[in-house]
């Protein structure tokens, strides 16, 4: 007889094995896959971290509380990454998240702050809910809650309702300010804003809508229109040919424009947004420069975190001067 190698010899000596112990009475058991060198089974996946997902953070600072958002997601096969947002700055990356027995930790590098130390995270979650301490770069130790974040999906288009003014041209009825001393005033029709102070917001507050509006940003200024209070999308002057979310027309820190269409600096520039749950569409003199892109979660600056909530129109005062004027609103149909 010709064998045909090791693993073919093995194989018969197996099968005449189990075929010995059948003759003697004995009940052998089957002969595994992995005994005759054929693939055995794959071990299991670990279970999936219940870390995984957006975050809705309220954090206890010095001063009071402040919003903040956490994003974690697997990268690969095993490691998870992420993003954080605390109560100013823009998204910041988080190169490893560790998870052990439904705790996370991370650390990140300061963006803004003055010091050098990292910032550190951790919490536990359980089920939808997160609890923890971050301690910033001065060493300052915060309590964390959170929950995850709604998916803001709609079940159908929006029906759109009647464009309304949201301001007069001549006073500031339907707006109040906050975060420090205003600079705001009405003249001829134009909101302006002399200087850094306080930021501007409408009384009223909305879910979704498409919004029309003009802005005139002087040259090295600076300003932003936050949507529902926690979106930024960024004015300032825009110079870079190929942009970033922090320029002109992109949500601050997320979604970059896909081009600039500045006019300049000190000319009036003229957006059209639409938010629909977290999908936004930019369109900055005429050109889209975002096109119905997903917002991942709250920016640096934002009024809260409760997404789930309609919130208010917000201009950006604390940055410099700038002004704003044919401000309107079109607000959506509240779905039956």
């Amino acid at each position: 007889m010709r064998y045909r190698g090791t693993r073919h010899l093995l194989t018969l000596c197996l099968v005449a094995a189990a075929g010995i112990a059948a003759a003697a009475g004995g009940h052998p058991g089957p002969v595994s896959p992995a005994a005759i060198g054929a693939p055995g089974a794959q071990p299991q996946a670990p279970a999936r971290p219940a870390a995984i997902g957006r975050w809705d953070l309220t954090v206890q600072g010095a001063k009071g509380p402040y919003p903040s958002w956490l994003e974690v997601t697997l990268s690969g096969a095993r490691t998870l990454v992420g993003r954080f947002v605390g109560g100013d700055g823009s998204a910041r990356p988080i190169s490893r998240v560790d998870v052990k027995e439904g705790s996370i930790h991370f650390a990140i590098p300061p963006q803004w702050e003055k010091e050098t130390n990292d910032l550190v995270f951790d919490a536990a979650v359980t089920g939808d809910t997160l609890e923890g301490t971050l301690v910033t770069p001065a060493g300052e130790r915060q309590r964390v809650v959170g929950r995850r974040a709604p998916s803001l999906r709609r079940a159908s288009p929006p029906s759109w309702g009647q464009t309304v003014p949201l301001f007069n041209g001549k006073d500031l009825a339907g707006w109040t300010t906050f975060g420090g001393t205003s600079q705001w005033s009405a003249e001829n029709g134009v909101l302006k804003n002399a200087g850094s102070g306080a930021n501007l917001v409408t009384t009223a507050t909305y879910d979704d809508f498409k919004l029309h509006l003009e802005v005139n940003c002087p040259k090295g200024s600076n300003s932003g229109i936050y949507l529902r209070g926690r979106y930024e999308v960024q004015v300032e002057d825009a110079i870079d040919p190929e942009p970033k979310s922090t320029d002109l027309g992109g949500i601050y820190g997320f979604l970059v424009p896909n081009e600039n269409a500045s006019a300049g600096a000190g000319n009036w520039q003229t957006f059209d947004i639409t938010l629909v749950g977290r999908r936004v569409t930019v369109v900055l003199n005429g050109k889209t420069v975002i096109g119905d892109q997903t917002i991942p979660g709250i920016t640096g600056g934002a009024l809260n975190s409760d997404e789930g909530a309609p919130g208010p129109i917000y201009l950006q005062g604390d940055h410099g001067a700038v002004s704003y004027r044919n401000l309107r609103i079109t607000p959506a149909v509240p779905a039956k």
